[in-house]
């Protein structure tokens, strides 16, 4: 009796936070559905429990009804990592009603994405999800494992994201940086926003890349201010859909959008959709062409869902606009955050920045611009990329799994339907397979060092490097995340030096403190000087 009050105690203190802005009746209901739906969790935890064969994975015993609720902290992958430092590699914590399964080493990602890919090949998706991607069942992420699914990856990475389809729209790609360097040298000698600057490149580029429309022509002053503006809505989603919710923890409750969050992704989602709808309905009315003619990626989904694709499996216009949401949430903020990441470290080691630059220039030349073709001739500024993926994953848990059936994995038992998180963030750091894992030293990925030697790469075949997840559910946009990574941060270094502001600049540049969500970001923004250092003035035009 006294275990059900202090359960009791503990629910109250969280309503009070969740529900600040509901009435007293609603979160006695709410009180009332969560009670029940954990006791008849705890049961089948407890009758799981009592049967033979492998039990759950050890972890954090929590509290009646709420599990590990009430203790989670704010920094998710780190609070993971020091769960696992305790429990295990695999550990399994309770979140309300959901079971949570956390995999934090090598050896076991591979058995789950390898040896049971299939098994754990569909998501659990957050209602978050449900909302913002048009169902969850419509587009790359979120859809559930099955021909439709197929389909939408087909199409994405074997015709839209395959090298032959960005080579088609390279020069949208080249275009956009150009402006990009214009841009910032126009604000030579003054402080500049690295992140946001990069946003509104990325922006630009993944949307001339979709549907052939950026905000160019736009004066300078409203061109900031939209890409600020869609930056903080990108931002907003991302965030949103990486934090905690009730309605997940607690489905029965689902409908009543306790905190909101549903319900402001509403409003984006109906946003977005109007912008889709207005440049869908123009394009309609010019004549198509497929992406291999050097057409954007709408007109090629378009085509597609006007003569058919499979035959089996039909592409509607849902699927458009859902796959137009993934890449351009899923393409913004990753991509610039991962560039922002790559200059603040360079920052902090000069002697790296110095020696990118070198090779840069070997390759380039003071007389020319930085093309994508000088990027497989650039191996240490690859490394830097990589490293910097490895210190700062952009999805530092990936988009979480949910196993179709029940499996045995590291000797204990996975539930069919449990949430299972891969901390790739903790398995970069791991001192077992990183010498010196917190130190940013490139060369571990340069020829002769340790990650050289292996010849690591994106693709997700060793388990020891994850940036974009492996399997078959692994990012479907890492081709092209990679080349506009590598394109930007090339371009940034050859086309200027950089310096930190003095005082608090100085100190928000040298600064590493994380922001955890679904997208991890840099907690304070990345402010430097530019100063140009191309030999002619025109280059930057």
């Amino acid at each position: 009796m006294s275990m059900m009050s202090k359960g009791g105690a503990t629910l109250k203190v969280l309503l009070s936070s969740v529900l600040a802005n509901h009435s007293e009746s609603m979160a006695l209901l709410f009180y009332a559905f969560a009670f029940l739906l954990a006791a008849l969790a705890h049961a089948a935890f407890a009758r799981r429990l009592r049967r033979h064969g492998p039990p759950l994975p050890p972890g954090p015993r929590g509290v009646p009804l709420l599990g590990s609720l009430p203790f989670l902290q704010s920094d998710l992958h780190a609070h993971f990592a020091r769960l696992a430092r305790t429990h295990g590699p695999i550990f399994s914590i309770r979140l309300g009603a959901k079971l949570g399964v956390v995999i934090s080493s090598p050896a076991l990602a591979r058995e789950v994405l390898r040896d049971h890919d299939a098994t754990f090949a569909n998501r659990d998706v957050p209602a978050s999800a449900r909302v913002i991607a048009y169902g969850g069942d419509a587009d790359i992420v979120w859809n559930p494992n099955g021909p439709k699914w197929r389909m939408l990856r087909r199409l994405s990475v074997r015709e839209m994201l395959c090298p032959a389809g960005l080579d088609a729209v390279y020069a949208r790609r080249r275009r956009e940086m150009r402006a990009a360097a214009a841009n910032i040298r126009a604000q030579a000698g003054t402080a500049v926003d690295v992140g946001a600057e990069i946003f509104l490149a990325t922006m630009n580029t993944v949307t001339e890349t979709l549907w052939g429309a950026t905000l160019e022509g736009a004066d300078e002053k409203r061109r900031s201010a939209v890409g600020k503006e869609f930056r903080k809505v990108v931002g907003e989603i991302t965030d949103l859909l990486g934090r905690p919710n009730v309605s997940d923890f607690f489905p029965v409750v689902a409908w009543m959008d306790l905190q909101g969050i549903q319900r402001r992704l509403g409003v984006f989602l109906r946003r977005f959709d109007r912008i889709f709808e207005d440049i869908i309905e123009m394009r309609r009315k010019k004549e198509g062409g497929g992406v291999g003619e050097g057409k954007d990626f709408l007109e090629f989904m378009l085509r597609l869902e006007k003569e058919g694709c499979d035959g089996k499996t039909p592409f509607t216009m849902t699927n458009v606009k859902a796959l137009l949401m993934d890449m351009v949430v899923g393409g913004t903020e990753t991509t610039s955050n991962t560039v922002e990441w790559t200059m603040a470290e360079m920052l902090r080691k000069p002697e790296i920045l110095r020696r990118v630059q070198a090779e840069v220039d070997a390759v380039v030349g003071p007389d020319a611009v930085v093309e994508e073709s000088h990027i497989g001739r650039l191996p240490y500024l690859a490394a830097v990329i990589k490293e910097t993926l490895r210190l700062h994953p952009a999805l530092p848990l990936l988009v979480p799994h949910c196993p179709s059936a029940a499996c045995v994995v590291g000797g204990y038992s996975v539930p069919a339907g449990a949430r299972v998180f891969f901390n790739v963030w903790a398995i970069h750091r791991d001192p077992e397979v990183w010498e010196d894992p917190l130190e940013f030293r490139p060369e571990r990925f340069a020829d002769g060092g340790e990650a050289g030697k292996r010849g690591w790469d994106f693709s997700g075949n060793d388990f020891r490097y994850l940036p974009f997840g492996s399997g078959r559910r692994m990012c479907a946009g890492a081709a092209m995340a990679e080349r506009m990574m590598s394109y930007m941060v090339a371009t940034l270094v050859h086309s200027f030096e950089w310096r930190a502001v003095e005082g608090i600049g100085k100190e928000a540049a040298e600064d590493m403190e994380e922001k955890f969500g679904i997208v991890m970001k840099k907690a304070r923004p990345l402010v430097l000087v530019p100063t140009p250092r191309l030999a002619r003035d025109d280059l930057y035009l």
